[in-house]
């Protein structure tokens, strides 16, 4: 008998380090994950399918937040750059992207707090070309950092911006707030799927990240609830 309890406390141990290797697979659809509070120490994990360097991009989602400073929307690092794509809703007005360490800033897209956004940013490393949308409108197009892809193993946190490799969280840095419906894809999308994806309609997912089959943990305080976009 007690052969048998040690065996199955191995057992439980490796499914624990199963389970904390690679995290929660769901379809988070009509879901949302809300962190209430601001803190340090509070954010989810992304694992994407990333297979390659990173030659292009659109990431997608939607927020709500009533949070007026700077705050971190998205942050992707990789061992070589903790700054490799980054967007930020910035408290001056106006969102940011940051590609590898150069950044634009786009203004007059909708920002409102506490109500729902759908954004969408794309970027492709051979011309530069960036664009973001918002609520259905978009910018007009910038350069940004052309000339060469992303390469590495990514790191992918919603609600902190990383510092460092997977870390270095800041509070006054933290996303307060929900959000939903994250997709990443390594390709900039067209204009009529973003469409799609703003409206709530029929969209191809997000080859690297999608939220009705996506690998992730949390850590601090997050919480996973019905979402109400769309009630």
């Amino acid at each position: 008998m007690e052969s048998v309890l040690k065996w199955m406390e191995k057992l439980l141990f490796l499914l624990f380090l199963i389970y904390g290797c690679y995290g929660e697979h769901q379809d988070l659809s009509g879901k949302k994950l809300i962190i209430p509070i601001e803190t340090s120490n509070s954010f989810v994990k992304l694992s994407g399918n990333f297979s390659k360097p990173v030659i292009a991009m659109t990431m997608c989602q939607r927020f709500f937040t009533e949070v007026h400073r700077d705050q971190s929307l998205f942050s992707l690092a990789t061992p070589s750059d903790f700054k490799d794509i980054n967007l930020w809703m910035q408290s001056k007005g106006g969102y940011k992207l940051i590609i590898r360490g150069d950044s634009v800033t786009i203004n007059g897209l909708p920002e409102n707090r506490n109500a729902w956004i759908s954004f969408c940013g794309t970027w492709d490393s051979k011309t530069g070309l960036t664009q973001m949308w918002a609520n259905g409108r978009r910018s007009a197009s910038k350069i940004l950092k052309p000339n060469g892809p992303i390469n590495g193993k990514p790191s992918i946190i919603l609600g902190q911006n990383q510092g460092s490799y997977g870390g270095g969280f800041v509070a006054l840095q933290s996303f307060v707030g929900d959000v939903t419906d994250v997709h990443f894809w390594d390709s900039v999308i067209s204009p009529c799927q973003i469409k799609s994806y703003m409206q709530g309609k029929n969209f191809t997912p997000g080859n690297i990240l999608n939220w009705k089959a996506l690998e992730f943990t949390t850590g601090g305080t997050v919480f996973k609830e019905i979402s109400d976009y769309n009630c």
